[in-house]
């Protein structure tokens, strides 16, 4: 929640400034990175109401609790994205082909451009932080890591920033080439390239909140995990199945089939279940766990 507040507090600074150099330059590229700000610092409030609503617990209505709601608020937020950001600055990049802004100083442009660079360069460098550390623990380049992961807080704070920072080059070379050439084709085209840079983010974000949604398995060396932990455990024999699948940010529902140790009677394997299944829910991240017999021609794990 950190990185989300963080971001949030530099994109409303980032915003009020672009919008003040937007309307005193009147350049295309830059009304494209007042709507972009504007459009990242609303996402940013449906990011903390997706952390907020997805934290909550089970009850009796949800039995896997409400992480996927995580995933529901997250994909308001990329869809503002795309409409606020996206849409409204390839409109106004394609009008500003037809009907030209005249030539103006845009060293005002270029100042809050550097301002913009340093706020967003914050909130950006928390965010990475946060994708390497995610990283090293999977094993796996940050890049991956939130492509893979299941924070799409994370994810989602990662790609507007870089987007960001990506849109203010196109920004600044959009108003320079105005001032060289003298043509505001370069100025309304830049607003369009950011226009299409933010398409492509909230796509992304989109498809990804959408198969977290749909049910996505946990990352292989989760699962290897899970399945070491099971190995290791005294009551367990073998295990023949497994699968853990996402309901929320590191939550799982945990379903295996397992040998337990010895012979005992029916009743007495019933109550050793229910028992392995209440100690394996006592982890955070495995929010219920659905433990089943295996069959002696089953294949070990």
């Amino acid at each position: 929640m950190v990185t989300v507040v963080i971001a949030f507090a530099m994109n409303i600074l980032v915003a009020v400034a672009k919008s003040i150099a937007a309307v005193l330059t009147g350049s295309a590229s830059m009304v494209a990175e007042a709507a972009h700000s504007w459009a990242d610092a609303g996402n940013e409030i449906f990011l903390l109401i997706a952390e907020r609503r997805g934290a909550r617990g089970r009850d009796r209505k949800h039995p896997f609790g409400h992480g996927r709601e995580t995933y529901i608020w997250a994909m308001f937020a990329a869809f503002g994205l795309f409409t606020v950001g996206a849409v409204v600055s390839i409109m106004h990049g394609i009008t500003s082909l037809a009907d030209p802004e005249p030539d103006t100083d845009y060293l005002v442009g270029y100042i809050v451009l550097a301002i913009s660079a340093v706020l967003e360069g914050v909130s950006f460098a928390q965010s990475v932080r946060q994708a390497k550390a995610g990283g090293n623990r999977f094993s796996m380049s940050p890049l991956r890591f939130l492509n893979r992961t299941s924070d799409t807080t994370l994810r989602a704070v990662f790609a507007e920033d870089a987007a960001a920072l990506v849109g203010l080059a196109i920004a600044a070379l959009g108003m320079a080439l105005h001032e060289i050439t003298g043509s505001a084709v370069w100025d309304a085209l830049g607003s369009i390239l950011v226009g299409c840079l933010l398409a492509y983010i909230a796509v992304f974000l989109i498809r990804r909140n959408s198969e977290f949604l749909v049910g996505q398995v946990a990352l292989p060396s989760v699962r290897d995990d899970m399945l070491r932990r099971l190995r290791e455990h005294a009551a367990i024999d073998r295990i023949t199945y497994l699968h853990a699948e996402y309901v929320g940010p590191m939550q799982f529902y945990l379903v295996a089939a397992v040998d337990i140790v010895g012979d005992m009677a029916e009743h007495e394997l019933a109550v050793a279940l229910r028992s392995l299944e209440a100690e394996l829910e006592q982890d955070e991240v495995i929010v219920e766990a659905v433990l089943t017999l295996s069959t002696p021609d089953e294949q070990s794990l």
